[in-house]
């Protein structure tokens, strides 16, 4: 019924098919630290657009705090006009009352890994952040290591990391805020730490802040929460998407205007 196919050839298919891929991104246009809603969508957004998009989760699955809403019950709220998006990716939902829509969660974050992953946009999960690459007060990418690494004893992690270099890293680990946290403890970047739950001062908060904090690193869901001592969301999911979409954006314009000078330069030089 099936192919003949020795267990050797599996294994060749699996390293060469990974390495090949992988040694393409070791330089993209962006990476983004962590795989949950604000990153996946941003990736989406950003790949979609073109842009070389890597995305580091240190778990083994994708999706974050998406999977499931609040108190382990995986039925997810979004506030209006979250559900234009919900539409685009073709999530399933309903309106529960006015502007108040839900959705099952299993349903939603897998639309979502799907369309980051259509998109073109490459996921190293099992992958820990560790550090930043930084040149000339400009972040360009990331250090990384496996992350079983870390749940070593310590007398047997002598393991270096790698670096992948890009234009544009995304913080997107959540109230954590690891890639930040890089930067506060350089004295780069100071962090305020998140405020008691307030889901409509905090949606449109996040989104508002959401950007570069630092040259070539930008922030969004609920790192930018941390990093602004924005109140807590908690499990609602619009400003997760919303924040994801702003940085793309934001990213996509700066791109943009840097093309646009580079071409004035070179228009002026003729």
């Amino acid at each position: 019924m099936f192919a003949k196919i020795s267990e050797s050839q599996i294994s060749r298919a699996i390293v060469g098919e990974f390495y090949k891929w992988f040694n393409e991104y070791i330089v993209s246009d962006v990476i983004i630290v962590g795989a949950g809603p604000s990153g996946l969508m941003a990736a989406r957004d950003l790949a979609n657009a073109g842009f070389k998009t890597l995305i580091i989760e240190s778990n083994n699955y994708i999706g974050g705090g998406f999977w499931v809403g609040g108190y382990f019950m995986n039925t997810l709220t979004f506030r209006a006009p979250a559900d234009k998006i919900l539409n685009e990716l073709k999530i399933p939902h309903k309106e529960i009352e006015g502007g108040l829509f839900v959705t099952d969660g299993p349903s939603a974050c897998s639309k979502l890994i799907s369309a980051a992953c259509d998109s073109g946009a490459k996921i190293l999960n099992l992958t820990k952040f560790d550090d930043l690459v930084l040149r000339n007060n400009r972040v360009e990418g990331v250090v990384i290591n496996w992350s079983p690494v870390s749940a070593l004893p310590r007398q047997i992690t002598c393991v270096d990391p790698i670096a992948l270099e890009s234009k544009v890293v995304i913080d997107a680990t959540g109230h954590d805020a690891w890639v930040a946290k890089s930067l506060e403890k350089r004295g780069l970047l100071k962090l305020q730490t998140y405020g008691p739950m307030d889901v409509n001062v905090s949606e449109d908060l996040v989104v508002e802040k959401t950007g570069e904090v630092y040259p070539g690193f930008y922030a969004s869901g609920m790192a930018v929460s941390t990093i602004f001592g924005i109140p807590r969301m908690g499990p609602t999911f619009a400003g997760m998407l919303f924040s994801g979409r702003k940085a793309a954006q934001e990213i996509s314009k700066q791109f943009l205007r840097k093309e646009g000078v580079a071409l004035q330069k070179e228009m002026a030089a003729l």
